[in-house]
C-alpha cells in the first residue's frame, strides 16, 4: 500500500538578488506501508529540502504531496500521520523537560491517550518499544541525564505516539558513536516492519542505505541522478556521480590500494571541477559535468532527458540520468584510476 506519493516536487528559496535558487527539482517518489527508501548524497544535494517539504516546514514551488491517495491534507491530520526523526539527538529534546513530558504531550495532542492512567501507560509502552527499562526509571528523567543513543530512542518513541504513517528519518545515527549506530538503525528497522511505516531514511552513508533500504535514490544538486534496488545501485552503479560516491567509501576491508586509488580519483574529479567551474553556466547541460570523468559534448548542449533512461537490461527499474545510457548501453565504464576491486 502507498502511504505517501510525491508528484513533481519542487523547492526553491528566495534569494536577495536573481532568480530564486532551486534546491530540488521535479522529484517525484512513492513512500510503501512496511519498506525503506533511502535517499542519499553529499552535503548540499537537496537532501534536507526534500524533507522540510514532506514535513510542511516550507511550501513548495511547485509539486504534489499526497497522502494515502488524497492531495491538500494538511494541519493536525498531516502532522499526525507523517513524523520526523531528527539528527542532532542532543538538539531535539527540550532540556528543561522530562522525558514523561516529551511523550506525553504528542499522545495527548492527537488523542492516542486520555490524561491519567492511561496516559502512564501509553509513555511506558512507548519507551518498552523503543527498549529503554525500566520505563518508570526513564520518564522521570531529563535529556542530559541519557546517553546520545537513548535520546535518540526516545525522540524515535516521541515520533511513534501519534501513530504515524510515514517517518522520516534525517541521517538518525550521524551523530552517535559507531558503537550503537547498529542498534538504532536495526530498532528503526524492527519498528518499520511491525507498525507498517513507510520509512524514508536521509543519509550519505552508503553502506547502511544498502542494508536498510529496499531501494535507493541518489540525488545530486536537487536531482535523482540514480534509483534502483539498493544491491544493484550501490554494486554496480551506474551513473558517474554514484560511482564517485562508491570510490569515496572504500569498504573497512579495503587494501591500501583500494584506498590510494579512491582519492586518486575524487582528487582527480576535483580538479576537472576546479578546471571547468569558469565555462559552467548554471542550468547549461548536464550539472554533474564540471565533475564528471566521462564528460562529453552532448553534457555540454542540454541536460539528460527529463525521464531517467534505462541503465540496466535486469528489468529491475536501476535507471540512471546519463548521457552515457542515451543509445540503450548498460555497461557503466569504469572510473579512470580505478581499480576493479578484488
Amino acid at each position: 500500500m502507498t502511504a505517501l506519493e510525491v508528484r513533481d516536487l519542487t523547492v526553491e528559496y528566495a534569494q536577495a538578488h536573481g532568480r530564486p535558487f532551486r534546491a530540488v527539482q521535479n522529484l517525484s517518489f512513492d513512500l510503501r506501508a512496511g519498506q525503506t527508501l533511502a535517499l542519499v548524497g553529499e552535503s548540499g544535494s537537496g537532501k534536507s529540502s526534500v524533507l522540510k517539504a514532506l514535513s510542511r516546514l516550507v511550501r513548495p514551488a511547485q509539486g504534489q504531496i499526497l497522502l494515502g491517495g488524497r492531495e491538500g491534507v494538511r494541519g493536525k491530520e498531516y502532522r499526525r500521520a507523517v513524523q520526523m526523526v531528527f539528527q542532532d539527538p542532543f538538539a531535539s529534546l527540550n532540556p528543561s523537560h522530562t522525558i514523561d513530558h516529551h511523550l506525553r504531550r504528542p499522545l495527548l495532542a492527537t488523542g492516542r491517550a486520555r490524561r491519567g492512567a492511561d496516559a502512564d501507560a501509553a509513555v511506558a509502552e512507548l519507551l518498552r518499544q523503543v527498549n529503554l527499562t525500566p520505563a518508570a526509571d526513564v520518564a522521570r528523567k531529563r535529556p542530559h541525564e541519557l546517553s546520545g543513543g537513548q535520546r535518540q530512542r526516545v525522540a524515535i518513541a516521541r515520533a511513534l505516539a501519534p501513530a504515524p504513517d510515514v517517518l522520516l528519518a534525517d541521517e538518525p545515527v550521524s551523530m552517535l558513536d559507531v558503537s550503537i549506530r547498529l542498534e538504532i538503525l536495526n530498532l528503526l528497522d524492527d519498528l518499520k516492519r511491525d507498525r507498517r511505516l513507510a520509512l524514508l531514511y536521509v543519509t550519505h552513508d552508503l553502506a547502511t542505505a544498502r542494508h536498510f533500504s529496499s531501494e535507493i535514490m541518489v540525488m545530486y544538486r536537487g536531482e535523482v541522478v540514480e534509483r534502483g534496488p539498493s544491491d544493484e545501485v550501490i554494486l554496480s552503479p551506474k551513473h558517474p556521480y554514484t560511482q564517485l560516491l562508491a570510490a569515496a567509501a572504500p569498504s573497512a576491508g579495503a587494501t591500501r590500494e583500494q584506498v590510494r586509488d579512491a582519492r586518486a580519483v575524487r582528487l582527480a574529479a576535483r580538479a576537472k571541477r576546479d578546471a571547468e567551474r569558469r565555462e559552467i553556466v548554471v542550468g547549461d547541460g548536464c550539472r554533474f559535468r564540471p565533475r564528471c570523468p566521462f564528460a562529453m559534448d552532448s553534457c555540454a548542449q542540454r541536460p539528460p532527458e527529463a525521464q531517467l533512461s534505462p541503465a540496466s537490461g535486469t528489468g529491475t527499474g536501476h535507471r540512471a540520468l546519463c548521457w552515457l545510457y542515451a543509445d540503450g548501453a548498460t555497461a557503466a565504464p569504469a572510473l579512470p584510476q580505478q581499480k576493479a576491486a578484488s
